[in-house]
């Protein structure tokens, strides 16, 4: 991207129903794996910042969890991770799945974006998938924001990379002038917990099945770097609701827990400058979804 004039800072907010594919469009524009990313629906369940630099300026991106309709306490706290993003932002991200058609969820998505119309860019997500649909999707967005111009929508595929750069200079049309927020070498600012946390439950959750992902969480219980060591030594556990789900996340002859360790030592590696040596184990905090003390940590 050319710079042809004064350098520009804003802050994004994506909001998207469960799956639409904004943790992927996040990673993608970052060049980084910013946001864990799994076909379980409400994979994200936090306010996740990724930071793109160009010759324009600096867009920090808060990926939030996918807007779902329910009445679950868990469910309750992500849907007001997303609604707390938008007023705050510079600019808004409406990503659009085009392979499904718009529904209840997509009609809660759409009424909470309708008072920030004026300061949102569409994107319609997977318009390289073979059942996708991008102008059911166009229609839908024409019914719903008739003042909306047809500039501020674009089809695209952030999974293989398509028009994300046309996406980003439309946020840049809307990002007021200022200074950067962060240096221009990073492109987040999540803590080395945090990071380290969600690859361990990307790992867990793209391997469980049915309900058991949203089942589960991560509780990194020590971190040791010793000295004059490159490596980071990690103990963390893999926490499920009840007695019954702990022996479905260890597996038979312990293979399940030990395929997610490597693989999220594997994942690891990829993200930081220094190996990170992984004691992963699992345990049970009965009905831990019921608990507001711990929701309060794990959602922010």
């Amino acid at each position: 991207m050319e710079n042809t004039s004064s350098k520009k800072t804003a802050v994004v907010a994506i909001i998207g129903r469960p799956s639409a594919g904004k943790s992927t469009f996040l990673n993608t524009a970052s060049g980084e794996k910013v946001s864990i990313v799994s076909p379980v629906p409400q994979t994200t369940r936090n306010a996740v910042r990724g930071i793109v630099n160009t010759s324009l300026g600096q867009l920090v991106f808060i990926d939030t969890p996918g807007y779902h309709v329910s009445d679950k306490k868990l469910n309750i706290r992500l849907k007001s991770v997303a609604a707390d993003q938008l007023e705050s932002a510079d600019a808004i991200l409406y990503i659009i799945d085009a392979t499904r058609p718009a529904g209840p969820e997509e009609e809660a998505t759409a009424d909470l974006i309708a008072p920030y119309i004026n300061k949102t860019i569409v994107a319609v997500n997977k318009c390289d998938h073979p059942s996708a649909e991008p102008e059911r999707a166009r229609a839908f967005v024409r019914l719903t924001f008739p003042q909306l111009q047809a500039s501020a929508i674009f089809n695209i595929s952030a999974q293989e990379d398509t028009n994300i750069d046309e996406v980003l200079r439309a946020l840049y049309e809307l990002a007021p002038e200022g200074e950067p927020y962060y240096p221009p070498e990073y492109y987040t600012d999540q803590e080395v917990e945090f990071r380290i946390s969600e690859i361990i439950r990307e790992q867990a959750i793209n391997r469980l099945q049915d309900e058991l992902p949203h089942a589960v969480y991560v509780q990194i219980s020590d971190i040791e770097r010793k000295p004059n060591s490159s490596k980071l030594w990690v103990r963390a556990f893999l926490c499920v609701e009840k007695e019954s789900q702990k022996g479905m996340v260890i597996g038979k002859g312990a293979h399940l827990i030990k395929e997610i360790r490597v693989e999220s030592m594997k994942a690891l590696r990829k993200i930081f400058p220094y190996r990170i040596d992984l004691d992963l184990q699992v345990k049970v905090d009965k009905n831990w979804r019921q608990k507001d003390s711990l929701l309060n940590k794990l959602i922010t």
